[in-house]
């Protein structure tokens, strides 16, 4: 294996292909905020139609998060041993069919069924996606790439809200068609995944050589071979993902669950009950829905300006100014809950910008701190284990605006900022300008990372 520092992969210029497969992989993280938004608009209707209670409530908006819990750390397993590219279309084909059959849910039951299964297979495409799409981008490109994919997860909200209003008109069934709707992007996502390349990387662990070879020439002609791959196996000690909780990945997997936690339970639950919430905050009506797609806009421009910031700043400075800045937005909103609309907004709005540091590290991290043989259950256990946060959160959401009021429920929020902002100042790494193998590798180097929270010699 070569040198890193010469390495034809790392070092390797962005072609046609890694756009690509980017834009490709993005389809996870759109069907996550499609799904997640339209929840939010079809409540309106569901809940008269259905007379749930507000336990009720909670647990259908929380129904998709608990099958990312289940999905995400099945699928990384699965896609650990099976491979990337096989997992990629099949999860898409299920989130079709359960999102059909949705227009026929007659009762709450069945409707928490099928959103739970939609989110399983959300949460499987999670470490499939993101695990293949780190595994072929090279290094200078890789934060961005990756992190531009949680972009895709506020264009999925926006698309949501905007197709929810209009379905909102078309009569009583209209949440029927919401919840249907989410098949057509599924589809147009898995025609456009087909013929995706295996990871090399992976092909090589696994001693398929002349498989990787194949990949390797189809996508960076015929100089790049398995040669060319870095030897991970010299950075690190061989580990399983049973090792990762007791070996020096521990750590990481800790600090990436808490964080990961904290920065998508308030943002989470203002989606699931984003028109609710602005509802009680005095946007009513048709109002609340666009001032929620006013939001997702601002959360897509936050999210764009910490890519372009993420290999300036780094990646420890972005998360702990992204989490206490927009915990400090929360506050206020907490605090002062009457103030004016055009208030409200602009609180709801800084929000939204700031937080967008936090929100594209959630895909730059976990892919980067794990070798390849875990990598796909490292960012499965990460992501399960954080949407246990993120599912009870929103659960609570409709019985803390009742008990609470709008104002406790934003301080709460803000609280759980906070402690996101805390961990991150004692735990997050610093990972810029690293190679795949060096960010993933526990050694003298990465070791002086985690304890000063920068690579050497930046």
């Amino acid at each position: 294996m070569t040198d890193p520092a010469g390495n034809k992969l790392d070092d390797a210029p962005l072609s046609r292909f890694h756009k690509k497969l980017a834009l490709y992989s993005s389809g996870g993280p759109f069907l996550d905020g499609y799904v997640l938004s339209i929840i939010g608009v079809a409540m309106v209707q569901i809940s008269p139609q259905l007379h749930l209670s507000d336990s009720a409530e909670g647990l259908i908006g929380a129904s998709a998060l608990i099958g990312i819990f289940l999905g995400a750390f099945v699928g990384g397993w699965l896609t650990d041993k099976f491979g990337r590219q096989l997992l990629y279309t099949i999860d898409l084909i299920a989130i079709i069919v359960c999102s059909v059959a949705q227009f026929w849910a007659a009762d709450p039951v069945w409707l928490f069924i099928l959103r739970l299964l939609i989110g399983m297979a959300v949460g499987a495409d999670y470490p499939i996606a993101t695990s293949l799409l780190a595994e072929f981008t090279p290094r200078r490109y890789r934060g961005p790439l990756l992190g531009g994919l949680v972009v895709m997860w506020f264009v999925g909200a926006a698309v949501a809200y905007i197709v929810g209003e209009i379905l909102l008109q078309t009569g009583a069934d209209g949440w029927r068609w919401m919840l249907a709707s989410a098949a057509l992007p599924a589809t147009v996502i898995v025609l456009l995944r087909h013929g995706t390349p295996e990871s090399p990387r992976w092909l090589a662990n696994k001693g398929r050589t002349e498989e990787a070879n194949a990949v390797l020439d189809r996508v960076y002609g015929p100089d790049v071979t398995i040669a060319d791959l870095p030897d991970e196996a010299k950075e690190r000690e061989n580990v399983d993902i049973k090792a990762i909780l007791r070996s020096g990945y521990g750590g990481r997997m800790l600090y990436i669950t808490v964080f990961w936690t904290c920065s998508i339970v308030p943002l989470f639950a203002i989606y699931a009950f984003g028109p609710k919430i602005l509802d009680a905050l005095q946007l009513k009506g048709g109002l609340a829905n666009i001032g929620e797609a006013m939001i997702t806009v601002m959360f897509l421009i936050g999210c764009v300006i910490a890519l372009f910031g993420v290999n300036r700043m780094g990646r420890r400075p972005l998360v702990i100014h992204s989490f206490v800045w927009s915990g400090l937005a929360l506050l206020l909103l907490g605090i002062f809950p009457d103030a004016p609309s055009g208030v409200i907004m602009t609180l709801f709005a800084l929000y939204a910008v700031i937080i967008g540091g936090t929100q594209i590290l959630q895909w730059i991290y976990p892919n980067e701190l794990f070798p390849t043989e875990v990598r796909g259950s490292a960012v499965g256990l990460a992501s399960s284990a954080s949407r246990i946060g993120a599912a009870v959160g929103t659960y609570l959401v409709p019985m803390a605006l009742t008990d609470w009021g709008v104002g406790g429920t934003m301080i709460a929020a803000a609280v759980i900022n906070g402690v996101g902002a805390v961990v991150s100042v004692f735990w997050a790494p610093e990972t810029r300008g690293m190679a795949l193998h060096e960010s993933a590798a526990l050694t003298p180097r990465t070791a002086r990372i985690e304890a000063t929270g920068r690579p050497a010699g930046v």
